[in-house]
């Protein structure tokens, strides 16, 4: 298991992450991926006494996170951050024409993890994901898999894990529809949020980084 003993875990993204959330509950996980994850590893490994946090927020991009990157990452002191960003830095392209190129969405990550490796909180770099349904999400690939690669760019050079979520979603596919995963493409199903956080706890039980 890549986390030691007593050690806080930070999750953050967009709504995905985020996944109705009480923001005036400071130990709210919401109802997805990040509070299946932590409650599964809690139920594994009692013994480790870890805490898990939630600060992802709704609609957010590369640039937002950088922008509250101090409040709502550096300042909780976590040994550990698990950061999904991306799939809203391809749909404003595609809802309100409001694109961010693969060079600024390299340039606001690189920030935050620059950031994050100075204090010496490890690094767990999520792939973004987008399943093909509706038909339309199709056409996203255009945009977001050049964020998808800058993600796996930039996981060899900071982090200690990368979760392939994007390659994973593909894999499931095969067994039942996409829409089975995420109706929209994007916000996963019950399902797809408990696909994913096995998906995050595995890459972490078989992580053999050294935690700080």
């Amino acid at each position: 298991m890549i986390f030691k003993l007593g050690q806080k875990i930070l999750f953050q993204g967009d709504s995905i992450t985020d996944a109705g959330r009480v923001c005036d509950d400071p130990a709210g996980l919401g109802v997805g991926y990040a509070m299946m994850a932590a409650s599964r590893l809690q139920a594994l490994r009692p013994e480790l006494g870890l805490t898990f946090l939630n600060r992802g927020i709704s609609g957010n991009r590369a640039v937002d996170l950088a922008a509250r990157w101090r409040e709502d990452c550096l300042d909780l002191k976590p040994d550990w951050v698990s950061i999904l960003i991306g799939v809203n830095d391809c749909w404003r392209r595609y809802d309100c024409g409001d694109a961010t190129t693969a060079e600024d969405f390299e340039r606001h990550y690189r920030e935050i993890l620059e950031s994050s490796r100075a204090r010496g909180i490890g690094i767990i770099v999520c792939e973004p994901f987008v399943l093909p349904c509706p038909p339309d999400r199709e056409a996203w690939r255009e945009d977001l898999d050049p964020k998808i690669h800058v993600a796996r760019k930039l996981a060899r050079e900071f982090a200690s894990l990368l979760v392939p979520f994007d390659g994973i979603f593909a894999a499931r596919s095969v067994v039942r529809p996409p829409d089975f995963w995420a109706a929209d493409g994007v916000h996963p199903s019950a399902a797809g949020h408990a696909l994913m956080a096995d998906a995050w706890i595995a890459a972490a039980a078989s992580g053999e980084a050294a935690a700080k």
